[in-house]
C-alpha cells in the first residue's frame, strides 16, 4: 500500500517500525506528531485491545487517532498438532472437557490477536485452555509442530504452509464466513453464533488532521483495493480487501474496541 501511493501521490512514503508495549510506542509517536498527514499510523487489533488491557496510556486512541481507512482483515485459523485426536470443532471442544488441564495454546504475547482468538473461543463455549505467550509465533509455531502445545489461532499466512504439507490440522476459520485463502476449510462461525476474531490493517492520522487530506488518503487507499492486481497479491498474503469510508473505519475501531474490551474483562487479562 507504501507502495501503491508513492507512486498515486507522487509522495515517498517510508514504513518505519517503532516496536514495544505492544504497539503503544508507536501510536504514541503518532498522536503526538503534527496534524499534517506526513505522521500515519497502521492501526491493527492491539490498538483496539489495548485500550482495556493497560490501565493508563497516555492517550486515548478512540480520541486521539483519526481513523483515514481500512485496508485489510485477515482471518486466523484454529489448528491442533496431529496428535489431537478432534477432525472438526465440536469434537475438539469435546475433547477439550474430557481432558482438562491438557490443552494449551500459545500467542505472539499477552494481549495480541493470536491470543484473544483463543480466550474468545473459551470465553463462547465453557471449556478450559492454558495460554503459554511467547515472543512472536515463529517460536510458538515450533512448539505447535512438535507437539508440546496443542492448538493455536494464528494467522494464515504463517500457518497456511504447514497446513499444506500435512504438519498442521486446521479446524476452523476465525470468521463468521469462510476465508477466500482456504475455502474448503469451515468457518467458525459455522459452529459458534457471532464468533468472529480477524485481524484487521487500516490508516489512522493524529487527531486535527485536516478533512480534505483523509479523504485524498481514504480515496486512493480505496481505489488500490479495486485494482485487479493489488487483490490477487493481498490473497497471497491470506488478506481481503476491507475498504470504507473514514466513518465506516471509525465505526469499526469504536465496535470492535468495545467487542475486545469485554474479552479482556472476562478472562482477566494484564499485560506483561
Amino acid at each position: 500500500m507504501g507502495q501503491w501511493l508513492s507512486e498515486r501521490l507522487g509522495q515517498q512514503f517510508i514504513v518505519e517500525n517503532r516496536p514495544g508495549a505492544g504497539s503503544n510506542i508507536a501510536t504514541e509517536v503518532v498522536v503526538r506528531a503534527p496534524a499534517d498527514g506526513y505522521t500515519l499510523l497502521v492501526v491493527g487489533p492491539p490498538n483496539a485491545i489495548n485500550t482495556t488491557l493497560y490501565e493508563r496510556l497516555n492517550y486515548n486512541f478512540i480520541r486521539d487517532i483519526a481513523p483515514v481507512a481500512s485496508i485489510i482483515r485477515v482471518a486466523n485459523v484454529m489448528e491442533v498438532n496431529p496428535s489431537v485426536p478432534a477432525k472438526t470443532v465440536p469434537e475438539f471442544i469435546a475433547y477439550t472437557k474430557a481432558n482438562p488441564g491438557k490443552i494449551n495454546f500459545p500467542s505472539a504475547g499477552t494481549g495480541s490477536s493470536q491470543h484473544i482468538a483463543g480466550e474468545l473461543f473459551k470465553m463462547m463455549t465453557g471449556i478450559e485452555m492454558t495460554h503459554v505467550p511467547y515472543r512472536g509465533m515463529g517460536p510458538a509455531l515450533t512448539d505447535l509442530l512438535s507437539g508440546q502445545l496443542q492448538v493455536a489461532f494464528d494467522a494464515i499466512p504463517s500457518s497456511v504452509g504447514h497446513i499444506r504439507a500435512g504438519r498442521l490440522r486446521p479446524l476452523a476459520v476465525t470468521t463468521a464466513t469462510r476465508s477466500e485463502a482456504l475455502p474448503e476449510i469451515p468457518a467458525m462461525g459455522e459452529f459458534l453464533t457471532g464468533y468472529e476474531a480477524s485481524a484487521f490493517s487500516g490508516l489512522g492520522a493524529p487527531r486535527n488532521t485536516p478533512a480534505e487530506i483523509i479523504d485524498k488518503l481514504n480515496k486512493e487507499i480505496n481505489a488500490a483495493l479495486a485494482d485487479s492486481m493489488m487483490r490477487p497479491r493481498l490473497a497471497d498474503m491470506g488478506a481481503t480487501a476491507f475498504g470504507g469510508s473514514p466513518s465506516d473505519f471509525g465505526k469499526f475501531i469504536v465496535e470492535v474496541t468495545e467487542k475486545w474490551g469485554k474479552v479482556v474483562k472476562f478472562a482477566g487479562i494484564k499485560p506483561e
